[in-house]
């Protein structure tokens, strides 16, 4: 027997920046028994489904859904734009940039990295001028595309997608715009549409509220046109089937049923708050939590105000501390789990998720545990991060947003 529920009393707080706690809302449509993949029932949701996922990308485009982890995605993405030895034009902002460079290495495309050197790099967004630069000189047109993320959940940074899409066209070239918004969609706003993006790459286990195993692409006419004469091998990734198969809310392999449940039932959580609402509500917890970082006295990993992500907060640790030790000294002392820094900033730094469900005292809780852990750690604080962040959600007047579970 699986020995996995052994938390102590009360319900453990798994607080990193995804995979977020999943509602009870959401388990509960899990739980629904698994129906005929090839059967009516069965294509009214994924018509369901597939209409709804559209309002959260704010796409009118086509957006496939797989059965697999954002990894999975990253490679659809990649496999049905472009062809072996394409250069692609990729920027350095944390962990996950870095990894989606290697992925691309591996499937025989030519990443060309941009971004700052070390830390410093892990610390900033996307700097959109610097990509104009680089495609003003390519006039042959070998860069096939540009890939970036929109919000690097190793970091706590959110890019400007839009400023891309601007710098792209500013330097006239036909470059595909490819963005992974995983942690950011549902969370942090996002325009497939109106940005410009060709494919937009995204996971259930973030924003959407639901266990990892659902991905997504959403994809332009430009995008679609592309992948009739990309040579990558792909199979299972290839969107043509899928997409011809959607207009009657089916797939051509078998769909991961029960989390298709659990998708309905978060469309109609973040739908039936409002989008905007949603954001706005990330947004209040974000500025609640970063207050109480400063209150600490300890640095936010993201080094620009304009770029802090409402998905999660990356906390530098001071010299001396390791921040793995302060994150194992809060989980065995209060049954709570943070994000560990990766890369080049592993034991440097902590990452506070406020993300999903999230509302007010979960982040209150969360920052209790956070300010006790610290100083059990023997980190020297600079004043009460909990009492700082109460004081800002009582002066935004906060109310309550989300349904009853």
């Amino acid at each position: 027997m699986l020995t996995l529920d052994f938390h102590p009393a009360g319900r453990h707080f798994l607080q990193i920046p995804g995979p977020s706690p999943v509602p009870d809302r959401i388990l509960r449509a899990m739980s629904y028994p698994t129906i005929d993949h090839r059967g009516p029932e069965f294509g009214a949701l994924g018509l369901q489904v597939l209409a709804g996922i559209k309002k959260i990308f704010k796409t009118e485009q086509p957006v496939v859904i797989y059965p697999a982890s954002g990894t999975g995605a990253w490679e659809a993405a990649l496999s049905n734009t472009m062809s072996p030895g394409d250069t692609v034009l990729m920027y350095e902002t944390g962990h996950f940039a870095t990894l989606w460079k290697k992925m691309a290495e591996a499937l025989g495309l030519k990443p060309e990295f941009l971004g700052l050197p070390g830390i410093e790099g892990w610390r900033q967004g996307v700097q959109a001028d610097r990509i104009e630069q680089r495609l003003r000189k390519d006039s042959e047109h070998q860069i096939k595309a540009v890939c970036v993320v929109h919000n690097e959940t190793s970091t706590g940074v959110t890019s400007d997608i839009a400023a891309v899409r601007r710098a792209i066209d500013a330097a006239g070239h036909p470059a595909l715009l490819i963005v992974d918004t995983i942690s950011g969609l549902a969370s942090a706003d996002y325009r497939h549409d109106e940005w410009g993006v060709d494919v937009t790459v995204s996971g259930s286990q973030k924003g959407l509220m639901l266990p990892p195993g659902i991905s997504f692409n959403a994809v332009s006419q430009k995008a679609i046109a592309a992948s009739k004469s990309a040579k990558l091998p792909r199979a299972f990734w290839d969107w043509t089937d899928i997409i011809e198969m959607n207009k009657t809310g089916y797939w051509p392999y078998t769909p991961n049923t029960n989390l298709l449940y659990g998708l309905s039932e978060a469309l109609d959580m973040i739908l039936g708050e409002g989008l905007d609402q949603v954001f706005k509500r990330h947004q209040r917890l974000a500025s609640a939590c970063r207050d109480a970082v400063r209150a600490w006295g300890l640095e936010i990993q993201c080094a620009d105000p304009a770029l802090y992500s409402p998905v999660l907060t990356g906390v530098m640790t001071p010299a001396g501390f390791d921040a793995d030790a302060i994150r194992k000294t809060i989980y065995e002392n209060f049954n709570m789990s943070l994000g560990t820094g990766l890369g080049k900033m592993k034991g440097g730094m902590f990452r506070i998720g406020h993300l999903g469900e999230a509302n007010d005292l979960t982040l209150m809780a969360t920052l209790a545990g956070c300010e006790m852990g610290l100083k059990l750690a023997g980190v020297p604080l600079a004043g009460s991060g909990v009492l700082a962040a109460m004081e800002n959600l009582t002066a935004q007047n906060s109310k309550p947003v989300l349904k009853a579970a």
